[in-house]
């Protein structure tokens, strides 16, 4: 069957293939063939033909693709396009095995599109997993993508990461960074600036009145002070602060329960103080269906939350199920955005 692309008003979203001795070239091929990347958008995959090639291969599937040599004649493309902007050649390519070549293209690939984006050539973007031990190798030296994306758009504050899965999302406080640091980044206004992008973020995908609840920092949510004084000292007043801002926050409650609660829909979000607190739960809510997203930038960037998954790379065992959850919720975005700028 051949999917073609209506192009009328809709997003246009890039699509790059991510570290290629990982699974992000079967995944990607997978969602094209389902026909899922041409349905209400306007998509261009932005790197190797080969590695395209050799994805379609390794998951055992086919589709029509138009290869082009500009965005322009990719928003015109009635059929997926391929903007080949990498010159990797698959059979060098030992999959399952990172290096810098790898980590440098796939970097340069996303540069390449923010600049696009910051051009009003592309909408938004979602990239198959990378992996950021090749990306560093090769001199992109971040603490991850995401400060990565605030650097070439030269934004210094107000974006982070977040998590998706089923209706909740993840906010964090603090990202990454090693765990006995955690409490130095723990402030007030670290607090509202998670908050803030919380609220702005998931207005961008329609919830206009988030429920949002925040994690305490220690167990038992600090039992009063006997177990910790971070709840006291500076989780509840930046509540307290927050929602005197305008953005009412729930909490702090022991992360130990509120994640049971969360998933029963009493929240749209929770603001977790570090990493793992967040991560662990979503994922075990449902792996498959994790989505992250590098909110607070001018345009929507999205990728699964799993990563390259080198033990399966190359084997057509790999779920494109995040993938596609990571692609429609960029498009959503893209749309949101598109639609306010519009109205404003």
């Amino acid at each position: 069957m051949i999917h073609t692309i209506k192009r009328a008003s809709y997003p246009f979203i890039g699509i790059t293939l991510g570290d290629a001795a990982g699974i992000g070239a079967e995944i990607v091929c997978k969602a094209a063939a389902s026909g899922v990347l041409q349905k209400n958008t306007c998509p261009v995959i932005i790197d190797s033909e080969a590695v395209l090639l050799r994805g379609m291969k390794q998951s055992n599937v086919a589709f029509p693709y138009h290869v082009v040599n500009s965005l322009e004649e990719a928003r015109e493309s009635d059929i997926l396009p391929l903007l080949p902007l990498s010159c990797l050649k698959a059979s060098k390519i030992i999959m399952g095995k990172s290096s810098a070549e790898l980590g440098r293209d796939e970097g340069n690939l996303l540069v390449e599109c923010i600049n696009f984006c910051k051009k009003k050539g592309l909408d938004g973007f979602c990239f198959a997993p990378l992996n950021k031990g090749a990306m560093k190798s090769a001199g992109y030296r971040f603490p991850s993508e995401h400060e990565m994306f605030a650097h070439y758009y030269g934004q210094t504050s107000g974006f982070g990461e977040m998590n998706y899965v089923h209706g909740l999302w993840n906010i964090r406080v603090t990202s990454h960074i090693p765990l006995r640091e955690v409490c130095s980044h723990i402030s007030v206004d670290n607090i509202i600036s998670a908050a803030r992008l919380g609220f702005n973020t998931l207005r961008l995908v329609g919830c206009e009145n988030p429920r949002i609840v925040v994690a305490a920092l220690n167990p038992h949510a600090g039992e009063n002070g006997t177990c910790g004084r971070e709840e006291l000292d500076v989780i509840i007043p930046a509540i307290q602060r927050a929602t005197a801002l305008g953005m009412p926050l729930d909490g702090p409650y022991s992360s130990d329960t509120l994640f049971v609660k969360a998933f029963r829909e009493k929240y749209d979000a929770v603001i977790t103080m570090y990493h793992d607190q967040g991560q662990i739960a979503i994922k075990l809510q449902d792996f498959s269906h994790c989505v992250t997203v590098s909110a607070g930038l001018p345009n929507p960037i999205t990728t699964p939350a799993h990563g390259t998954a080198y033990d399966i790379a190359g084997t057509g065992k790999a779920d494109p199920s995040a993938f596609i959850d990571a692609f429609n919720i960029c498009c959503r975005m893209a749309q949101r955005i598109s639609l306010s700028s519009v109205q404003g």
